[in-house]
């Protein structure tokens, strides 16, 4: 089936040929290491850490250029889209599955390629539209219970993520085929590498398309960019100034002050209410961590004794709400103890009808989530609320209220 006298050289051909008419991925797959894994028996497809590209030469082999180039563009497409880094304590085999039909899509969209049939993939045609992200895709399906399917190669898993959800091309050293029981042993990627993985391939992305130009770039993946580029603001000022602002706004009337006089009528004096009253919801659907939940209500810990007195409600949700605890001024505990409970779907309503069951009217609602909510918002006017989105790959914006960023701890307020 081909004219090459190795895997090893497809593959390098498929990499020249994306250079020239995809110039954009060709730039990326050139940063990938080759590293034929077939004799170590893990892997009987293709795989990536966003270093390496792994391949079975015998699988390759049985393709066409057209194919190789389209395993390629999927291998690079977890490297854009940092699939690998990003389950955050999903269900992996859902995850695993959504990144390649994500994936796929694309590649399909973007005609790169030609579509492997030596084996079953994960594609559907409604998710080749680009608003489609993993992470509704992975809700969709996850809704739906969508049945197990293979994934065209193997995820890779992070240091101290278990075997458990693995991806279902990969086993435990097994793929789709039935094959790859063998000596080697897969690839783990270490915390320790995980971040200086994510800043290469960020910083690989945006050389790649700045090399290119603008035209060569796919709509989806040019917004991406344009995200990573832009400057952000500490998030901790946003946070900050939307509580200040909620408190200088509020005050009390007292005794009137008869030095206070306009046109001979006595006024009412006015002090400002040194207790604020603020409700915090965390997204419990997977996308949020208990590491990014003690980073933010640390700071707010920090901004709510600046004011003296105040009251905090705080709950995690996924399609309900669970663990309603309230910390105060003076009750001697702190929300950073604050563990999140849950993992199910994304229904932002819950949060607004649990707040109208229990009479909570609150001076600001924050609401700490990934932006992607299965259905509506949440119920625009009932109380003053702020948006906290953490999304490394899309930038959601709330239809009301305020939308920020968190992003390794930095943010940056929409437009």
């Amino acid at each position: 089936m081909t004219d090459f006298d190795n895997a090893h050289d497809k593959l390098v051909a498929a990499r020249i040929k994306m250079l020239f008419n995809q110039p954009f991925f060709g730039n990326i797959a050139c940063r990938l290491k080759l590293v034929d894994v077939t004799d170590e028996g893990w892997c009987s497809t293709a795989a990536t850490d966003g270093r390496h590209f792994f391949y079975n030469r015998d699988f390759v082999d049985s393709l066409s250029v057209q194919q190789t180039v389209f395993l390629v563009g999927h291998e690079i497409g977890h490297c854009i889209y940092e699939h690998f880094l990003r389950v955050e304590g999903r269900d992996k085999q859902y995850w695993n599955m959504a990144g390649d039909y994500k994936i796929n899509g694309m590649l399909f969209r973007e005609k790169i390629g030609e579509m492997i049939d030596q084996v079953k993939i994960c594609f559907d045609p409604k998710y080749c539209d680009d608003e489609w992200y993993t992470e509704n895709v992975y809700d969709d399906l996850k809704s739906n219970q969508a049945p197990i399917q293979a994934t065209l190669d193997v995820h890779l898993d992070m240091e101290g993520e278990g075997e458990d959800g693995k991806s279902a091309a990969s086993g435990d050293g097994e793929d789709q085929n039935g094959k790859g029981k063998g000596k080697g042993k897969k690839p783990v990627i270490s915390k320790e590498d995980a971040k200086a993985i994510s800043d290469e391939l960020k910083n690989a992305v945006i050389q790649a398309a700045q090399s290119v130009g603008a035209g060569n770039v796919p709509a989806e993946i040019a917004r991406m960019v344009s995200q990573l580029t832009e400057p952000k603001m500490d998030w901790r000022n946003w946070i900050r100034a939307t509580l200040e602002s909620t408190l200088s706004n509020d005050f009390t009337f007292m005794r009137p002050n008869r030095k206070s006089q306009f046109n001979n009528v006595v006024l009412p004096s006015m002090q400002k209410d040194e207790k604020i009253d603020i409700c915090i919801a965390l997204d419990a659907s997977g996308s949020i961590g208990q590491v990014d939940c003690t980073d933010f209500l640390s700071e707010v810990q920090g901004i709510m004794e600046q004011f003296g007195s105040y009251r905090i409600r705080i709950w995690s949700f996924d399609t309900s709400v669970y663990a309603y605890d309230e910390f105060t001024d003076d009750d001697g505990r702190s929300i950073e103890e604050y563990k999140i409970v849950g993992g199910g779907g994304t229904d932002f309503m819950c949060n607004w009808h649990f707040m109208e069951q229990e009479g909570i009217d609150p001076d600001q609602f924050i609401m700490f989530t990934d932006g992607e909510p299965w259905r509506d918002w949440g119920i625009e006017g009932y109380c003053d609320t702020l948006f906290l989105i953490k999304n490394r790959y899309s930038k959601p914006v709330a239809p009301f209220g305020q939308s920020i960023y968190y992003e390794d701890s930095t943010m940056k307020q929409a437009a």
